[in-house]
This record gives structure tokens, sequence and C-alpha cells, in this order.
């Protein structure tokens, strides 16, 4: 039985389609103002202040710019709020952020 054309490009196509969506920015708005992933951590906190919580949670091994080139960066984690009963979990690994989670607080 032979494969159509479109079932054999649906299924080429699809790991792309979510390399794409994954490489979308993360963002959190700080009062009036946006950060996103890429951003300096002296940028967050220029427009959300000071966290609530900073934990340093250890280094982490990157690719460097040369092919076989490694790099060890700082991996950190600061917590923002409760805003509108909202945990921000934001993650720098080398001064940059990296990602951004959110969580309901319990209180």
């Amino acid at each position: 039985m032979k494969t159509p054309l479109v079932l054999r490009l649906t299924a080429l196509l699809l790991p792309i389609t979510f390399t794409v969506i994954d490489a979308q920015a993360a963002s959190l708005r700080c009062n009036s103002k946006l950060i996103s992933t890429g951003d300096a951590t002296s940028d967050v906190l220029s427009r959300c202040g000071e966290p609530v919580d900073r934990s340093f949670l250890g280094y982490k091994q990157v690719p460097g710019e040369r092919y076989g080139e490694t790099m060890e960066v700082a991996v950190e984690e600061w917590i923002y709020g409760p805003w509108s009963g909202m945990l921000y979990f934001v993650r720098f690994e080398g001064n940059r952020l990296s990602d951004i989670k959110s969580k309901r607080s319990g209180n």
C-alpha cells in the first residue's frame, strides 16, 4: 500500500512545527513593562524590581561559540509575586532570562 504524499510530508514537517513553537519567547508583564526570554538580569531588575527571593541553583554546561567548545554558566531562579494570586519563577542561565513559569500561590 502506498502512503499518500500529503501524509509523508506531514510526518516530515511535524517535528519542525514543534521546534518552531518551542522557540517562541516566553514573556511576563511587570506593571506596565514586559520581560522576555533572552533579556539580561539587569533589564529584568530595572523593569520588575527586586524579586521576593533569589536562589543560586549551580552551574550548567552550554555550547560555546566554536564547534565542540562548551562553557559553564551560572543558573539562578528569581521569584516574583504573588501578583493576582500567582507566583512567577524566572530562571537565568549566564545572566540571560531562559525560562518563565507561574504557579498559583498557596495564600
